[in-house]
């Protein structure tokens, strides 16, 4: 994640045009008991951030040209196989910007494909990890070794230092989530992943939660937590962007790549706030983050889990994070990283296919 200096010219504008839309208060946040009562109506979710193994981010998975519903809906039969029932998507807002009435078909033909399989998804709005500039067309093909080589942030920095661009981002959080607001085959809504701690996404981030809200979707919002402590003791506190996360989010969702001691003393510091838990990123095999570990405990705590990465593909997430120093071109990492099936479908670890099954309930007669 790539962090900006202060611009206080620009966060005085953001203030200016942010402000009274803020303060407006079109929807309001659930409640506990709302949040509680939506929860206790869900499955145990579990399953995977998701892009297809031909895709190397999520313009190339959602664009004419390369959306493959075919692969998608190979791929999903296997995660079906695995007890899988969610999978975290993130769309991107030039798809909107390009071609609204397409990209909301081709969404709608993913969730057919994932009801199919009935697996129903989280999807995600923004995201500020990654290429800082991202462009429609042709994306460029994986560099050789690297993790994760071709993402693309959303919006761009030229559209976050841009206010003039603040209205077609609202408009495409306005447009995807009133599509798609009483759909019962979307899960929840993560409006922002990682948002960077830079002044425009500060001032931003609370308002595309008031613009999703104003669609009035009938699904929760949230916003992942994944500062190294976000569950702060004594003096120390949340980040402006926990601050926000914490208060604005329907259901609370985090990152944690770490061991399971880890990974349950964050659950147990987020329980206090009385809202449904779901981990929409974790599983790093060789940082301690395993499944073999951490979804016994996620099952105990009823936390949703969602890893990264399902098909070993064009983003090469089976690569672990120091491959951005030195790619792995001419020796393979001794252990994947992400990742949970190869391209042919066959599981990386045959024992975490089973775990999987084991804690999810899934039998042979129910895959038929």
């Amino acid at each position: 994640m790539k962090r900006y200096p202060k611009a206080a010219v620009v966060v005085t504008v953001l203030a200016l045009l942010l402000t009274p839309a803020w303060t407006k208060g079109h929807a309001q946040r659930w409640s506990e008991a709302q949040a509680n009562a939506w929860y206790a109506q869900q499955p145990w979710l579990v399953g995977s951030n998701y892009v297809p193994t031909n895709a190397i981010n999520q313009l190339e998975m959602w664009q004419a040209e390369t959306f493959d519903p075919q692969q998608i809906d190979k791929e999903l039969s296997w995660a079906r196989g695995l007890g899988m029932n969610t999978m975290r998507v993130f769309l991107h807002d030039l798809l909107w910007q390009q071609d609204s009435a397409g990209f909301k078909h081709r969404i709608d033909t993913f969730l057919a494909v994932a009801d199919k399989h009935h697996i129903h998804p989280v999807f995600v709005l923004f995201d500020s990890c990654w290429e800082p500039e991202p462009k429609l067309g042709p994306q460029h093909p994986p560099i050789p070794g690297v993790h994760n080589s071709g993402w693309v942030q959303s919006p761009g920095q030229p559209a976050l230092k841009d206010p003039s661009q603040y209205p077609r981002l609202k408009e495409y959080v306005h447009g995807v989530v009133s599509a798609f607001a009483n759909d019962k085959r979307v899960v929840a809504w993560d409006v922002w992943n990682e948002p960077a701690s830079s002044p425009e996404v500060i001032a931003l981030l609370p308002q595309v939660f008031a613009w999703a809200r104003e669609a009035h979707a009938s699904q929760p919002l949230t916003s992942g937590i994944f500062q190294q402590n976000f569950t702060p003791i004594g003096s120390e506190k949340p980040t402006p962007v926990t601050e926000i996360q914490l208060a604005e989010s329907d259901i609370l969702s985090f990152h944690n790549y770490s061991w399971p001691e880890d990974f349950e003393k964050h659950v147990v510091g987020l329980e206090k706030h009385n809202r449904p838990l779901i981990c929409t990123e974790y599983m790093a095999r060789s940082a301690g983050s395993t499944f073999d570990t951490i979804l016994p405990v996620a099952k105990k705590h009823h936390v949703a889990a969602i890893n990264w990465g399902f098909v070993n593909g064009k983003t090469q997430t089976n690569l672990p994070w120091d491959s951005w120093d030195r790619p792995y071109v001419k020796t393979q990492p001794t252990v994947w990283f992400h990742d949970v099936l190869r391209a042919d479908g066959t599981p990386y670890r045959e024992r975490e296919a089973e775990i999987m099954r084991e804690l999810t309930g899934k039998t042979a007669a129910a895959n038929r």
